[in-house]
């Protein structure tokens, strides 16, 4: 008696290639699912501050994306959510300990807001929404998509505040670089001069809106939802 085989679906299949590409665009977390935007108007000042939130959103995302997948079957559904936040927990204070060790000046600005991933809405959102019903491998693509869906706008934001607020912007292990050139400014006799409003957080937010204008704007689809 023969039995046939379902042929398995390749990693990089369509349908998965689809969990890294979308998040960076038309289901964007920030801009088009609005989640995990509190520190996006909060810590993207400098681009040092983005890019360290940055890639500790994604490494508990993709951490805590596959041990809940890993685990999927033998979680109880009734405390689910406690054993996510435990997950995302210990993640979050293993990144709070690599921080103060090796970054100390980046973990006194970020303060709070290390902390405050594991409530990060986008987090709790894949693993309860993605993770929970999907195997390790789609589970870690979904990961790193919406990881890199939330790193480009924390990025983008903080480089258009930081330049036009301060005319530098603080690259890691490099300090400030000007990209300006000096002879622009009007104390130095040419028509330009840092605005300080940009530092402020409600430039985040009309940043923010910005973008989503822009993507709305080119999105029918996305236009006709609302």
């Amino acid at each position: 008696m023969s039995t046939e085989s379902t042929p398995k679906e390749s990693l990089f299949s369509k349908k998965n290639r689809k969990l890294l590409s979308d998040p960076l665009s038309d289901s964007n977390p920030i801009t088009i699912q609005v989640l995990g935007i509190c520190s996006a108007l909060a810590i993207t000042v400098q681009l040092q501050q983005a890019v360290i939130m940055s890639l500790s959103v994604l490494f508990v995302l993709i951490g805590g994306n596959v041990i809940v997948s890993l685990l999927r079957n033998l979680i109880p559904d009734r405390i689910r959510i406690i054993v996510q936040l435990v997950i995302v927990a210990s993640l979050v204070i293993i990144v709070d300990q690599v921080l103060r060790a090796f970054q100390p000046d980046i973990s006194e600005k970020l303060s709070v807001f290390v902390g405050l991933i594991i409530t990060n809405c986008i987090i709790m959102g894949r693993l309860e929404a993605f993770a929970l019903g999907n195997k390790p491998g789609p589970s870690f693509l979904d990961a790193i998509g919406n990881g890199m869906g939330y790193a480009w706008i924390l990025l983008v934001v903080s480089i258009v505040r930081e330049l036009f607020g301060s005319g530098a912007i603080s690259l890691p292990g490099m300090g400030q670089v000007k990209f300006l050139p000096q002879e622009w400014f009007i104390s130095n006799g040419g028509f330009y001069e840092n605005n300080n409003l940009m530092i402020l957080p409600p430039m985040a937010l009309v940043t923010v809106g910005i973008i989503i204008w822009i993507q709305r704007s080119r999105n029918k689809a996305l236009i006709e939802e609302n």
